[in-house]
């Protein structure tokens, strides 16, 4: 902070942190880097070199246990560099870093570009059917069909709220497996019974939470009821007196 003197006006010149230079190393200090702008005004390299293994003694100051080690001393003079925006010009004893190698430029990720053609039953069942088509016909590949139209019944009741028809499953096998699987009407009648159980467990679970909420609600329901019984009563005895 700095007073200048006009006359009787004294003129306060405030220095406030967002108006000096930027710290790369907060935990270093501000004293530091200002060491570090001194080091970039030293014509002379010799001198400029000398002075900046005099900034790394204070720096290794922060951690006195490990200041005397060599992997410590290389991060310090890394450090330097950063401190300096990499402008610094001197011959330090490890290879100066470059800012592309301390800030690499991230690797772009590609987003996947696949084409779902029915977004409700997932990008995998095509897949699996498209490697069936490939095999020999066999009972376990037709369990296996028939696990996954199962599994597409019950996505597609999830996703159109309403029990699906036989005919749009066979349709959708066929459409994902490139035509070289069919399945019959009469091998999915085993499958609409499943989902039906499904179904009617469903219900009971919900029929067991209404009638644990009626339970609930009993108990009020009766300390009403009382209350308007006694007021009633109450009502009665005072229009007999």
């Amino acid at each position: 902070m700095e007073t200048l003197r006009e006359g009787t006006i004294i003129m306060m010149k405030k220095n406030y942190n967002h108006t000096r230079r930027k710290l790369y190393l907060p935990e270093y200090g501000r004293h530091i880097h200002e060491m570090v702008d001194a080091l970039l005004e030293i014509e002379d390299r010799v001198e400029r070199t000398r002075q900046a293994k005099a900034v790394i003694a204070v720096m290794g100051n922060l951690n006195t246990m490990l200041r005397d080690t060599d992997e410590f001393k290389h991060k310090l003079w890394d450090h330097l560099f950063i401190i300096s925006d990499f402008q610094l010009d001197v011959d330090s004893p490890y290879p100066q870093p470059t800012r592309e190698e301390l800030e690499p430029t991230p690797r772009r990720l590609n987003y996947p570009q696949s084409f779902i053609r029915f977004k409700h039953y997932g990008k995998y069942v095509g897949r699996i059917l498209k490697s069936l088509s490939d095999c020999p016909a066999d009972k376990s590949i037709d369990a296996t069909v028939g696990n996954i139209a199962r599994y597409m019944r019950t996505k597609s009741y999830e996703y159109n709220l309403d029990h699906p028809n036989n005919e749009v499953i066979i349709k959708d096998i066929k459409i994902l497996s490139g035509n070289s699987i069919e399945i019959d009407e009469q091998a999915l009648n085993n499958i609409r019974s499943d989902y039906k159980h499904n179904s009617s467990a469903h219900s009971q679970r919900n029929k067991g939470r209404q009638q644990q909420t009626k339970g609930k609600n009993r108990p009020a329901m009766q300390q009403k009821n009382h209350k308007k019984t006694a007021t009633r009563h109450n009502n009665s005895q005072g229009i007999r007196k």
